[in-house]
This record gives structure tokens, C-alpha cells and sequence, in this order.
């Protein structure tokens, strides 16, 4: 397999910001790691042998990406403060990231984009604002709102950064709700151990999905399935072809 290392300076975060690329071509997947978690992440935690088989194929190319949760959503500055870093970092990955993917990988193809736990929800955000760049979205074990990080604090970014909140809101003739329905959206969450916010966030995004008539595969595992990579394995290995519909 292909594996390339790469970092460049992010004007909006300030820093170097590494990634690596898997794979020479086909359609281009954005991964963002668990909370805090680094670019490496799904390369050490052998997500990457899950997509190992597509990638060295040509089907699709990974870009593997670093959070900064830890200075936002498990920080220890005021709210404000974090969901404002947190902003930028979105903004590095549609305004500084995204064009760098798009010439290594050398179409104009639209971006895939998939999380674990609090990367789901990052995600998720990442397609349901950006319908432009993004057509296809798989979240496993994740919350779809800020709140289960930012309690009670609720402001104009902390609003556009919970899919949970904004969808709900959106009004049925939003030019957004069209291009949704003709993407590709997986969200997949166990009910075992460790999945109690995330099956409560699940459920209720799975509800406004449906109140706006937004065509989304929301699944449910069985109570043995926990928030856990041991899960995340199955999951991936058994939704990754249908949402590339291979």
C-alpha cells in the first residue's frame, strides 16, 4: 500500500498539521480519529487493514487527519473560547485541508468522511454544513450534538456545530435538504457498554432524519455491542462497501 506523511502550517490553527495518505487514487475519504486522537490513529488501531482490500483496489484514497479535542471539546478553557478553536479547526479541514486532499488526489470527485465516537460527530457536522465538498458520510458510536461537551453553554457556534440541533431546525425547503437526499449517509451505534449517550443521540438524530424526510441508514446493534474498536472493526468492514456501493 501507498502510505505518504505530510504536514504544512494552518494559518487558521496557528500550527503544523500532520496527515498521511493512503493509497494512489479513486474516491478520497477523510477519517477523523476518536476523542483527542491523532492522525496515526486508525493506522496503530489497524482500522486501516478494514480498508486495506479498497485502497490498494484504487477504489477509494484515506486521509487520515489530527483533532484538536483536547484545546476544545475536553478542554479546560471557557466555552467560548473552545468552540471558537473549534471552528477554526473546521475551517482548516474545508478551507486549507480539503484543497491539499483534492490535488494529491487528482479529480474533482467529492469527499467521503468517517468517524469514530466524538470524531462521528465531527463528521457529521463536516457533511450535513458542507454538502458541496462532501457526499458521503459513515459516523459509528457517536453524539450528534455539542451539548454532552458544552452542558448548558449554547451559542451561534455551538448551534452550527450540532447536527442534532441545526437539521432540526432547518426549514423543509433549505436548498441543503435536496443534496442530502442524494447522498450517502450511514450512522451505525451499539447498545451495550458505553453506548448509553451515544444510542440516546442516535436515536433522537434518527428521528429528526425521518421528520425531514432525509434518507439516511440508521442501525442499531445488538446489546453485546460495545464502544469499542473491537466493534468498530465489524461495523466498518460490513458498511464500507455499501456506502461506496461496491
Amino acid at each position: 500500500m501507498n502510505i505518504e506523511y505530510h504536514k504544512f502550517y494552518s494559518s487558521q490553527l496557528n500550527r503544523e498539521m500532520e496527515f498521511k495518505v493512503y493509497g494512489f487514487g479513486g474516491k478520497p475519504i477523510i477519517c477523523i480519529p476518536c476523542q483527542a486522537g491523532r492522525f496515526y490513529e486508525f493506522e496503530d488501531m489497524h482500522m486501516l487493514d478494514v480498508y486495506a482490500p479498497y485502497i490498494e483496489s484504487g477504489e477509494i484514497q484515506v486521509f487520515t487527519v489530527d483533532s484538536i479535542d483536547g484545546e476544545t471539546f475536553i478542554g479546560t478553557a471557557d466555552p467560548r473560547s473552545r468552540i471558537e478553536l473549534h471552528e477554526k479547526w473546521i475551517r482548516y479541514i474545508i478551507e486549507e485541508a480539503v484543497p491539499v486532499f483534492a490535488e494529491i488526489n487528482g479529480t474533482d470527485a467529492k469527499f467521503g468522511v468517517t468517524g469514530l465516537s466524538l470524531g462521528a460527530l465531527h463528521a457529521a457536522t463536516l457533511y450535513f454544513r458542507f454538502p458541496g465538498i462532501f457526499d458521503a458520510v459513515m459516523c459509528l458510536s457517536g453524539v450528534y450534538t455539542v451539548e454532552y461537551y458544552f452542558g448548558g453553554y449554547h451559542d451561534d457556534l455551538t448551534y452550527i456545530n450540532s447536527p442534532q440541533q441545526f437539521i432540526n431546525c432547518m426549514p423543509e425547503g433549505h436548498p441543503y435538504i435536496e443534496k442530502y437526499r442524494s447522498g450517502k449517509m450511514i450512522f451505525c451505534v451499539g447498545q451495550g457498554a458505553w453506548e448509553n449517550e451515544t444510542l440516546e443521540s442516535t436515536r433522537r438524530f434518527s428521528q429528526i432524519l425521518i421528520q425531514k424526510n432525509i434518507n439516511a441508514w440508521v442501525d442499531f446493534w445488538g446489546y453485546d455491542v460495545a464502544h469499542d474498536w473491537e466493534w468498530w472493526y465489524v461495523q466498518a468492514a460490513y458498511f464500507l462497501p455499501k456506502l461506496l456501493d461496491l
